[in-house]
């Protein structure tokens, strides 16, 4: 309710049209019981027709009513999936590469795809079946109540039988249906393991043993579906036998008091029709409550993920106090650090890093694998809550603005579908030919023409040339926007020597026209052209500076 508008509209106009079903059933039972009493009493047909016209009434009044209960359910269940979708993407941006690093994109795919799809059970069937019982019952239960009070009591008496049988069971099926979601998570991050690995494994030939692997657990999930749909059939039919009693208990009270006279004929058959009104609500909740039992486990995960993104917004958008730059750091410096420290679970991956590079600068982040080179590219980006002052030409820059700031590539290039063009202007709206060639002349990509044009996810190109394309996207943000500072997470990786230089050419003319440039790089031929090596894995310091060149400030 409070992370979906929609489920709060649904809320009310559910209950102002469920009031009106509820009047057109009483009115109908009312009806229909005069219609017969009169008929089995003997009155003239002629004098019938106000009777059976109210009751023909009645029944359309319930059915219109009905249908826009279906109605309401249905396009509140279609909006409530709409925001929640965009909030928990919303959510997945907001928190960044922590958001994306803690959890598989299987995962994510199947809460924001399936799961969600799944609600359609909770928001259009379980929830207006909830606030129509909410409505009808009490209602229904006072009507009888002032019809025949031994009815009403008898009614009040059996009803919560079929709330502690709806507890009982929902305990069981509520467990059974998170190891579903999860059995379900667990399948699709195995096969997209096994589809991202495939061409690994048919070089090894081992593509057929993952048959197996995927048959097993698939056949797991359909015994487990199973289970799920044993103990939805067996609790529908417990609630049945539950409602059925009930029912009868009151059947045979009205009975026995109209074979004594204690009771009319018209007000008997009127408290017979209308008693399995006061089950039928709560009977459909506890049925529709298994329909919903998926949705309602998914709802958990994406509620999770909204929490979690809301998190992650706070922690990086708290604006930082006003910092004046040290002696010497000059609004020549582009990028300074102080005190930064990044954590995660609870370890210290960097510590207290403190450091100034100026404009004109190419900055090489290095070090063993897992000592934290990635976690401090995201700190600076503000992917990352970290400690510490991340400071931009001597001001201090909030975290959820710093990519307006700096242009950046990661580690994976994540082209999209278009032509050339389009994948390196990215986010543009004027695009300038010119500067898209000289962002690929600078990213040594002249080996790509112009004209080719990328499948999705940049299929098409080689894994050197995307990484280079993805090279010429950033350095084309930052000549578009003329951005001072620079940020390239393993550009070379994929490089073969003659290709690194030329990449390395490039990086060297953008320094030299004043912009810094940060690289993380396991690749000496970068570290060797750098003028500041950040050595994240020295035995001697947290971090060390080597400074190559008189114009570095460090510390």
């Amino acid at each position: 309710m409070r992370t979906a508008s929609a489920a709060l509209t649904l809320l009310a106009l559910g209950s102002a049209v469920g009031a009106a079903h509820v009047a057109s059933i009483v009115a109908f039972c009312w009806f229909a019981a005069s219609s017969i009493a009169a008929v089995i009493e003997g009155a003239p047909l002629d004098s019938l027709g106000m009777l059976v016209a109210a009751t023909a009434a009645s029944v359309v009044a319930r059915a219109l009513t009905q249908a826009a209960l279906d109605g309401l359910a249905a396009r509140g269940a279609a909006r409530v999936k709409s925001q929640l979708r965009r909030r928990a993407i919303e959510a997945i941006d907001r928190g960044g590469s922590a958001s994306l690093g803690s959890r598989s994109s299987a995962s994510l795919a199947t809460v924001i795809g399936p799961g969600l799809d799944a609600m359609d059970g909770y928001v259009g069937l379980y929830l207006p079946q909830l606030i129509l019982t909410a409505v009808a019952t009490p209602i229904v239960v006072g009507v009888l109540l002032l019809a025949d009070p031994a009815t009403g009591i008898a009614v009040m008496v059996t009803l919560p039988l079929i709330p502690v049988f709806m507890v009982l069971i929902g305990w069981a099926t509520q467990a059974m249906q998170r190891s579903q979601w999860e059995a379900l998570q667990s399948l699709s991050q195995g096969f997209l393991e096994v589809v991202r690995g495939l061409s690994t494994l048919t070089i090894f030939g081992r593509q057929h043993r993952q048959t197996t692997r995927i048959e097993a657990v698939t056949d797991a999930y359909r015994t487990r579906t199973m289970k799920v749909l044993r103990v939805s059939f067996l609790s529908s039919f417990a609630l049945e036998l539950a409602a059925s009693l009930s029912v009868a208990v009151v059947a045979v009270s009205v009975g026995v008091r109209l074979i004594d006279g204690a009771i009319p004929f018209a007000l008997g058959l009127f408290v017979l029709i209308l008693t399995p009104e006061a089950y039928l609500p709560l009977r459909l909740v506890g049925a529709r409550y298994h329909a919903a039992a998926d949705g309602i486990a998914a709802s958990d995960d994406v509620l999770d993920l909204i929490a979690t993104g809301a998190d992650a917004r706070l922690a990086r958008a708290a604006p930082p106090a006003p910092e004046t730059p040290r002696d010497g750091e000059a609004y020549d410096v582009a990028l300074a650090l102080r005190g930064v420290t990044v954590e995660r679970a609870g370890r210290a991956v960097v510590s207290g890093l403190d450091a100034s590079w100026r404009h004109g600068s190419v900055v090489a982040i290095t070090g063993p694998s897992g000592t934290g080179k990635s976690t401090l590219v995201a700190a600076i980006l503000g992917f990352v809550p970290a400690g510490g002052r991340v400071l931009l030409a001597g001001r201090a820059v909030p975290a959820d603005e710093r990519l307006t700031r700096i242009a950046w590539a990661g580690q994976t290039p994540e082209l999209t579908s278009g032509s050339l063009e389009e994948v390196v202007t990215l986010g543009s709206e004027h695009p300038d030919p010119a500067l898209v060639a000289r962002a690929l002349a600078l990213a040594g990509t002249l080996d790509v023409p112009l004209t080719t044009v990328l499948g999705p996810a940049g299929q098409g190109l080689s894994g050197g040339q995307a990484q280079r394309v993805a090279i010429a996207r950033a350095v084309y943000r930052a000549l578009e926007r003329d951005l001072g500072t620079i940020v390239l997470d393993e550009p070379t990786s994929a490089l073969d020597a003659e290709a690194e230089e030329r990449v390395v050419r490039g990086l060297r003319t953008l320094a030299g026209e004043g912009r810094l440039v940060v690289v993380v790089t396991h690749r000496p031929a970068l570290v060797a052209a750098a003028d500041v090596v950040l050595d994240l894995g020295s035995a001697s310091a947290r971090a060390r500076l080597e400074a190559r060149g008189p114009e570095v400030v460090a510390r």
